[in-house]
């Protein structure tokens, strides 16, 4: 029907997400999909048990709003270990149905109308429209192109009165680069003696590779003090349907996140909650993350080693950047659209994470797959 009405969207210039239309045309084209972020594997039978426990125990009415204390307190506890920094289990941890639910209550409860919110490039898909459905306006800082790190001085020339919140991602989605000490440091200095929020999008955390460590913004004294630290349990422990995350924030701020989140979900699944609780109790389940996933990148990279493609430095996540600049000139969009549709094997290009187009001849793929759709894939790419 069209529209018979004088209705203006709030988001006219998004459509359909790049993930769905992939995974969908993936689907129809019987394409192995490397495109969208999830793995192709269950997670642990011990956790499934878990909340068949609690489902068959009665625990399957609305849970607190904040979260169960149980799965707080765990949170709360793995934060410290991690990290070495204490957030208070009533007032400043809250769980969340999903990162994504997390990244837009925070946005909204601190973003007004006229707000200024600066953006790294490449970003997270969701970032733009949940800062604009507020009212917010955008500002975008790309990352360095040859390795992807963080262009402070940049940063600083964005910076005006106006600036209401930085939205950090790391590990990052989808360049894989990781923030240093040296970063936290700069932006230490940047944000000293301002307003200015911040954003720390870390889902990844425990997803990186090499030795390398995930420095989390609750290690730094100061950034602590105006953030919100964003992560997930679906990306941890390989359940992303199950949309079970968290933000850990300091009390100023989650209680004005919590006034949205009251609003927007209510609370979020409560035996997957007790679950995650007792999960939780054994840090390898998290702490083998690295070994687990570096394994699957190696078997990918040295599957692909004699291929046309050229390969990014993947220092956390999931995701591996390809350069396909040997094989193709077509654009990002087609060559995935081609890759899907030709090749079967659905890949997500680069340029969606941007605020403008770009040719950069980049995909992205995703190795949270089973060891043997790794190595199939990776066959099929040499033979471009």
């Amino acid at each position: 029907m069209l529209n018979e009405f004088n209705f203006q969207s709030k988001l006219p210039n998004w459509g359909t997400s790049i993930f769905t239309v992939m995974s969908k045309m993936a689907v129809e084209h019987n394409a192995i999909n490397l495109a969208q972020g999830f793995p192709d594997f269950n997670c642990s039978d011990e956790l499934l048990e878990l909340v068949h426990h609690y489902q068959k125990k009665g625990f399957n009415q609305y849970a607190p709003t904040a979260g169960v204390p149980t799965l707080r307190k765990a949170i709360s506890e793995k934060i410290g270990k991690l990290y070495n920094r204490h957030y208070d289990v009533e007032k400043e941890i809250t769980v969340t149905a999903g990162a994504t639910q997390a990244l837009y209550t925070a946005i909204s409860s601190v973003v007004r109308a006229g707000d200024e919110v600066i953006i790294i490039e490449p970003a997270y898909d969701s970032y733009v429209p949940d800062v604009t459905s507020n009212g917010g306006i955008p500002l975008y800082v790309p990352l360095n192109q040859d390795d992807f790190s963080y262009n402070w001085d940049l940063v600083r020339k964005k910076i005006t009165r106006k600036t209401k919140l930085i939205i950090l991602n790391s590990p990052h989605n989808p360049t894989g680069s990781l923030i240093t000490k040296d970063d936290i440091k700069i932006l230490e200095e940047i944000t000293k003696n301002t307003d200015i929020l911040i954003i720390s999008d870390e889902v990844y955390e425990h997803i990186t590779f090499d030795g390398e460590t995930h420095f989390s913004l609750a290690k730094s004294e100061e950034l602590s003090k105006r953030s919100f630290i964003i992560s997930s349990f679906g990306k941890t422990f390989h359940a992303t349907g199950w949309k079970t995350g968290y933000c850990a924030a300091p009390e100023f701020l989650t209680k004005e996140l919590r006034k949205m989140h009251q609003f927007i979900v209510f609370s979020s699944n409560t035996p997957i909650q007790h679950a995650y609780a007792d999960y939780l109790n054994d840090e390898n389940n998290y702490l083998n993350l690295p070994d687990f996933y570096q394994k699957k990148r190696d078997i990918f990279l040295e599957g692909i080693e004699k291929s046309k493609f050229k390969i990014k430095p993947c220092k956390g996540t999931y995701f591996q950047l390809l350069d396909y600049s040997n094989i193709s000139s077509m654009k990002d969009f087609d060559f995935a659209e081609y890759m899907t549709k030709e090749v079967g094997i659905a890949v997500i290009p680069m340029s969606p994470f941007y605020s403008e187009e770009r040719n950069e001849k980049l995909i992205r793929i995703c190795f949270a797959k089973r060891d043997e759709v790794i190595k199939k894939a990776a066959n099929i790419l040499t033979k471009l």
